[in-house]
């Protein structure tokens, strides 16, 4: 029922009474005592005004309600009470919502325009307070007593009324709308309580406060709380006018925005509240003190300290600034942590957590060793290299353990930006300093364990090249003034230990490359992996899967099935995957209500898992001329790999197929010359490739294939093939080939004894070249294979041919000696 009764001093400028700025005022001379108010009065509510005794004011009507009351009013006594509602949002107030004290008022006169809005003219004439509210359709009317004021006469009383009316005077000489008649008026009044009426409708302030002063029925008590409100409402305006004079100077026709936020800060300086700058600016200094930065450094940040107090902080270049000097405070300059240089302790923290690993491990002990030697020695700049799921990452948070250092990691997969290593300029809007000094924020240390993960994924584009940009980063003669593009201040870190990791360290920069101590990590021998699956894996999955060593056991053969048909790998990534999956099925079992302990058996695991997923192709393939098993070296740990020949009428092609690269091309075609060349000796007919097609072919042809090692492969497959011999099937054989027939060393010899372990072969035939490298090759390997090494193509031939042809004749012409 409520209406936007607000006040408007454009109103009615068709009434006689408004168009007299005299007249507006007149209802505080008029003499209204002898209006008799009703006891029962229909209530009009108010939204945002307080109407006080004898105040003339114009209101809006717009409410249907409301109109019909007007409407009501007109026709009879005119006597209305005006009530103003507590909340001015609520559009249709109920009783609770209005104060119980109003004014009883008298409408003067309605007025309707074009436009269709109503506007009446009322005026107060005494307080009253709403007892009960007898109906509420269709409008308000309710149960009222008047109120009169309190007061005695006395000196005080006078000398407050005038002291009052001084201010009010001051108070209408600073208002430019307020008539200089309202002066005039207030002087000529004698009741003491009409004038705080007077004064308290033509002031500014809030509905509470208007309504407090109607409330108060207690003179005196009006005359010292308005006093109080006017001197506030004077001072503020003083403020105002100190304000205007003092951002005066700085005011031109383009710089009214800085010209009110220089007002805005001259107000809060006068309240004492300030604009918090500088309190700020010495939280900053102070925090810079804390991080004892080095000279260059310091100086960078007095520098820009200086230019932040200067700076308005309005302006975008201010959080500019202070993001800076924030990122300068909270780098741990001088702060690090103290290495833990007990080597038995290190060496244990190592064993629990990896098992093998040797090699890795005694270069951290020697490290530690070094440094317990000498206080400021240089920090190795380590490359773990090897195939996926050996625990490259998780051996640096190990030594991070040991040595009692933070850890921090960097994974450089697909990074492709500079910046992400050096930072971004702080032209740049949104700059931030790049990926090494962020972590070594994070960190909160100067000498943290940083792991750079797969550093052999990086990439480069036009925005620059990451692995150029990491030169300076792991040098340990230059990254001690590391020169991060954000901060533009030398950081030290020389006492960081870093350690890289990749699966290839082809595709690493040579110079980067330089840089590194290369660490490689081969893949698990099947004792290793059994042995890290009793130790880790199984004790892990069961924690997380729900499970206690109480519901469920391992046999080692299951473990063993598990590793042999299920996974294939270097690492242990999918073993661990299926240790959880078996896992799982018991967690499942148990919740549907089984009991008891499992005990996971081979027969067990072939139920969980499914069929076997791996099976010995080295049989199948078995017992056929021109079909070898070779051995390959790939980012996830060495493999074996079949050379297929076959013959065919034609004339001198030769096919090759198995997405084969340039340098395996090349490889087949230099083992068939060398074949031709050898023809007489090996028995073959020397014009064969006259009447003939060879086909070369390397299953699973969907995986690129590249590399010499196979030279010595492909040439033993044709020349099984041109003689009718098949390969002896427990053999496999890697080295690269020349047109002499020379057997030249290859790579990854271990990652490859390990593959052909795997596969069930027994001889491995490897180049002579390569003997001093089956030292990385486990013992219990070793003992347990027979590892061959080789110089020409006839000692291959020699071992790896078998000596009856299919039909089962002989020939002693193309037997090798034994």
């Amino acid at each position: 029922m409520s209406d936007q009764e607000e006040h408007d001093p454009e109103l009615d400028e068709k009434s006689d009474e408004l168009d007299d700025a005299t007249g507006r005022f007149a209802g505080f001379d008029e003499d209204t005592s002898d209006v008799d108010i009703p006891e029962d009065l229909p209530i009009l509510p108010l939204r945002g005004v307080v109407i006080f005794p004898s105040a003339i004011v114009p209101l809006p009507i717009s409410r249907k309600p409301s109109l019909e009351l007007v409407e009501h009013c007109l026709a009879g006594n005119r006597l209305v009470g005006l009530v103003s509602q507590k909340t001015a949002e609520e559009e249709r107030p109920d009783t609770s919502s209005l104060y119980a004290r109003g004014t009883a008022g008298r409408l003067l006169k309605m007025l309707k325009y074009p436009d269709k809005s109503v506007r009446i003219l009322v005026q107060g004439l005494r307080r009253i307070e709403v007892d009960e509210y007898l109906r509420t359709e269709p409008f308000y009317r309710g149960r009222v007593r008047t109120l009169q004021d309190e007061y005695e006469s006395s000196k005080d009383l006078e000398a407050m009324q005038r002291h009052l009316v001084n201010q009010f005077a001051k108070f209408v000489s600073m208002i430019p709308y307020l008539p200089d008649e309202l002066q005039l008026v207030v002087m000529n009044i004698k009741d003491p309580g009409k004038v705080t009426d007077l004064i308290a409708s033509n002031l500014n302030i809030t509905l509470d406060e208007k309504q407090d002063l109607l409330n108060t029925l207690d003179v005196q008590r009006r005359l010292e709380r308005l006093s109080v409100i006017l001197n506030r409402e004077i001072e503020l305006l003083e403020l105002g006018s100190k304000i205007q004079s003092q951002v005066q100077t700085e005011l031109s026709k383009n710089q009214k925005e800085f010209y009110l936020r220089q007002q805005l800060r001259a107000i809060q300086k006068e309240l004492g509240e300030g604009d918090g700058r500088g309190a700020d600016i010495d939280d900053l200094r102070e925090k810079l003190d804390e991080a004892d930065l080095p000279e260059q450094a310091r100086k960078a940040a007095d520098t820009e300290l200086e230019r932040l107090k200067m700076i308005p902080p309005e302006s975008a270049e201010h959080s500019v600034v202070r993001t800076y000097l924030e990122w300068l405070a909270n780098l741990p300059w001088k702060e690090g942590t103290e290495d833990n240089l007990d080597l038995p302790h290190a060496r244990s923290i190592l064993d629990e957590d990896h098992f093998g690993l040797d090699k890795i491990k005694e270069r951290i002990l020697e490290y530690l060793a070094v440094r317990k030697l000498r206080s400021d020695p240089k920090s190795p700049i380590l490359c773990f290299a090897g195939p996926p799921g050996v625990g490259k990452t998780s051996l640096g948070r190990s030594i991070a353990r040991a040595m009692g250092r933070k850890f921090s990691r960097l994974s450089l997969g697909g990074v492709r930006d500079e910046a992400e290593i050096r930072g971004h300029r702080r032209t740049y809007v949104g700059s931030l300093p790049g990926r090494i000094i962020q972590n070594m924020k994070t960190a909160g240390s100067n000498n943290p364990l940083f792991v750079l993960d797969e550093i052999d994924k990086l990439g480069g584009d036009f925005r620059g090249d990451p692995a150029s940009a990491l030169l300076e980063v792991l040098d340990p003669e230059q990254n001690f003034t590391f020169q991060d593009h954000y901060l533009d201040v030398p950081f030290d870190l020389s006492r960081v230990m870093f350690i890289t990791t990749a699966n290839q360290l082809e595709p690493i920069p040579p110079p980067l490359r330089d840089r590194m101590e290369v660490i490689e990590l081969s893949g698990y021998t099947e004792e290793e992996k059994l042995e890290i699956a009793r130790r880790h894996l199984i004790p892990k999955q069961i924690e997380e899967n729900g499970l206690t060593p109480d519901h469920i056991a391992f046999e080692d053969a299951a473990v063993t099935k598990i590793i042999q048909d299920y996974t294939r790998e270097a690492g242990l990534r999918n073993m661990e995957r299926e240790i959880g999956n078996v896992c799982r099925k018991i967690a499942r079992a148990i919740t549907e209500g089984g009991t008891g302990k499992t005990k996971i058996t081979t027969e067990k695991v072939r139920e969980f898992l499914g069929a076997e997923r791996f099976i010995s192709e080295v049989a199948e393939r078995q017992g056929e001329p021109g079909v070898v098993t070779g051995l390959a070296y790939t980012p996830n740990g060495g493999d074996i790999l079949f050379i297929e020949s076959t013959r065919m009428q034609g004339k001198k092609g030769l096919t090759l197929t198995g997405s084969l690269g340039d340098v395996m091309k090349e490889s087949a075609q230099t083992a068939l010359s060398l074949v031709r060349s050898r023809a007489a000796s090996l028995g073959i007919e020397p014009d064969f490739f006259e009447t003939s097609d060879i086909h070369v072919h390397v299953p699973a042809g969907a995986i690129p294939k590249d590399g010499p090692s196979a030279g010595v492969t492909i040439a033993t497959s044709l020349a099984s093939l041109l003689t009718n011999r098949p390969v002896r099937p427990d053999v496999a054989m890697t080295g690269e080939i020349t047109l002499r027939g020379t057997v030249l060393p290859i790579g990854g010899v271990k990652e490859k004894v390990l593959a052909a372990r795997r596969a069930g072969i027994k001889t491995v035939l490897l180049p002579k070249r390569n003997e001093k490298d089956i030292e990385d090759v486990p013992a219990s390997v070793r003992s347990e294979m027979k590892l061959l090494f080789v110089e020409k193509l006839e000692d291959v031939l020699a071992l790896a041919l078998d000596d009856a042809r299919p039909d089962g004749q002989t020939d002693s012409a193309t037997s090798p000696a034994a």
